[in-house]
């Protein structure tokens, strides 16, 4: 057993950063924020088998926040770094949400639990190791607004939560053996309104290099959808799709679980378990997680990827954000067997603006990297028109159906779009 980070304090988001002593060992990135560098000894204790636990432990908020914990790669030799430091290399492996704790109530703690045995390859790869000193950060955030007046104890304080992170290892199974990884996305915000008010014409891209071809590849996908308001994401179950090469790998809806087992940690009142339990059916139709659960690691794989350029596109075509509120949180990493090592610089992000879709006539496209060109194809595979160095292209002389857009951008970036005639 590794205990990482032991029951470190947490302060309101929202205030300067305070100054209060930082545990030994920890350095601290802001008030939501500690991370500590794993030894030598340490990495070489994981055996096959790796399990890991975060305990939250109740203070002054009383509301459902978020929290996550991420492997930090950071350039060897560099003894500290900050929040903003672009050398620092981030992979979310793991994501939960706080209940709505009262802290002079039990249980005043709530455990999460993961599987994390994919990381074993990771903690014991000596190239990576030579280049990067790997920390361990545990995030919660947290308000204590609302706790300041009606929690018995918590007037004027900022202190929200405390975490502890531990790792466990037996050895079972067989070692993970990739020596590739990807961090692609890391905490990646998706809405649709920082770049256009068309409601699911936001596309996540994200373009990566292999420099050789990789076996046995594995993506694993953590996402939440938020915004409280009335018709916000939280509240309404969404299909998203994950594709890599213009092929869907992965579809799901968050959420679909009951809640009641996580009731009894939420032991301050709230409006989202209500008095009385719920049934399945009533949880189910509407919640994305749940206040007190860990949040689900997606993942899926491909037997193999051929060295160069691949795109990873992410879409969540209904989502409304409805009133320019709330997002989408979404990781993403990649790992597999290749004849090279860690690569993490070759990875761009674009986000593409593709409507209106459903459309009558002309279809535009917009993205920060210019469009170098457009072709379309029935869905047969026939093509039918092709654009160069233009933003738009019109279906107008086509039959309402499905059509496919090949889309290129000008740094070379290319996928398909499924595009609706009406």
């Amino acid at each position: 057993m590794s205990n990482v980070i032991s029951q470190a304090i947490y302060y309101r988001m929202y205030s300067a950063t305070v100054s209060d002593p930082v545990p030994p060992g920890l350095i601290r990135l802001g008030n939501t924020r500690y991370a500590r560098k794993l030894t030598d000894a340490e990495l070489d204790s994981f055996k096959t088998r790796i399990a890991m636990r975060v305990t939250i432990g109740a203070r002054c908020d009383d509301y459902d926040r978020l929290g996550g914990v991420f492997i930090a790669l950071v350039p060897k030799g560099q003894t500290t770094y900050n929040a903003n430091d672009s050398n620092v290399k981030r992979i979310e492996v793991a994501r939960f949400i706080t209940p709505f704790m009262n802290k002079n109530r039990n249980p005043n703690e709530v455990p999460y639990t993961y599987n994390l045995s994919n990381l074993y390859s990771l903690f014991h790869d000596t190239t990576l190791r030579n280049t990067y000193d790997i920390y361990a950060e545990l995030s919660v955030e947290g308000n204590s607004d609302s706790a300041n007046s009606k929690i018995t104890g918590c007037a004027d304080r900022i202190d929200v939560f405390d975490g502890t992170l531990t790792f466990f290892s037996d050895q079972i199974g067989t070692p993970d053996s990739s020596n590739l990884m990807i961090p692609l996305l890391s905490f990646n915000t998706l809405n649709n309104y920082n770049s256009t008010d068309v409601t699911g014409q936001t596309v996540r891209i994200t373009n990566f290099n292999l420099l050789t071809p990789v076996t046995g590849a594995r993506f694993f996908v953590i996402s939440t959808p938020h915004g409280a308001a009335d018709g916000g994401e939280e509240y309404i179950r969404r299909q998203n799709y994950t594709y890599i090469d213009d092929v869907q790998m992965l579809t799901y809806t968050p959420g679909g679980i009951s809640c009641e087992p996580f009731r009894v940690y939420n032991t301050m009142g709230n409006g989202i378990y209500g008095v009385l339990p719920k049934s399945e059916a009533n949880w189910t139709s509407w919640n994305n997680w749940c206040p007190g659960n860990s949040v689900p690691i997606r993942e899926f794989t491909m037997a193999n990827l051929t060295a160069g350029n691949h795109t990873l596109k992410h879409t969540i075509p209904t989502a409304v954000f409805n009133g320019g509120d709330g997002q989408v949180y979404l990781s993403v990493y990649m790992q597999g067997k290749s004849n090279s090592a860690l690569n993490v610089n070759d990875v761009k992000t674009t986000d593409v603006n593709i409507y209106p879709n459903p459309t009558s006539d002309f279809v535009n496209i917009r993205s920060k990297e210019g469009v170098a060109s457009m072709t379309l194809f029935g869905i047969d595979g026939r093509k039918l028109t092709e654009s160069f160095g233009e933003n738009k292209i019109d279906l107008s002389p086509y039959s309402p159906g499905v059509y496919l857009l090949n889309i290129v951008l000008k740094g070379g970036i290319s996928f398909k779009h499924k595009i609706i005639k009406k």
